[in-house]
């Protein structure tokens, strides 16, 4: 059985208590470092766009870590460029998924959005997948719970809604609740899908 939103939230807030600390510190170097490269003049962009994929996995790692409380370290974020070009392949293909759906309508793009959200999560856990099957995995495993994804997001959105009146400061504390959150779903979607074929 499927777990509700509101309890998977609760679970990542559990997962995360006496980690805060080191959650925020992390994700504030990760963003940071993101929005630091993206702002050079001129080429930030193109070099944000190449670091955007071993990020992506390496705060994937970080959150799986923190939601299924094992040893959490900040130098997690840096793991993706260990596997440079397949993390590279991987989030240029998501992204141009994404991009070719939303020239299309809003709608098919948001839903391409969240149909391939679990994609580095199933990097994390595989590391002999290729990019195009893991997009893929992702796609089938989100069958029958892209709805229930959306749904998380419009809580989320509330939270940052309410984060605004901090002037941003409750960014620190949300970010890493939502990447936790998303974990234990994954987690929790990833067992189901095993009962559900097995």
């Amino acid at each position: 059985m499927q777990t509700e939103n509101k309890v998977l939230m609760e679970q990542a807030k559990e997962s995360l208590k006496d980690k805060w600390g080191l959650a925020i510190g992390t994700f504030l170097v990760y963003m940071l470092l993101a929005g630091s490269i993206s702002a050079i003049p001129t080429i930030g962009g193109i070099f944000s766009l190449l670091i955007s994929g071993p990020l992506s996995l390496g705060i994937t790692i970080f959150s799986l870590h923190i939601s299924r409380n094992q040893e959490a370290r900040l130098e997690q974020i840096f793991e993706g460029f260990k596997e440079y070009t397949r993390t590279l392949i991987t989030y240029l293909l998501v992204l141009l998924y994404v991009f070719v759906r939303l020239l299309l309508l809003i709608v098919p793009g948001i839903i391409a959005g969240i149909s391939y959200s679990m994609t580095f999560y199933i990097l994390a856990d595989d590391k002999t997948i290729e990019p195009k099957d893991a997009i893929l995995k992702s796609k089938e495993m989100m069958e029958g719970y892209k709805l229930k994804f959306f749904y998380l997001g419009l809580r989320f959105l509330v939270w940052g809604l309410l984060c605004i009146l901090t002037l941003g400061v409750g960014f620190l504390w949300l970010f890493p609740w939502i990447n936790t959150t998303i974990a234990k779903f994954y987690d929790d979607i990833k067992d189901n899908t095993a009962i559900q074929t097995a």
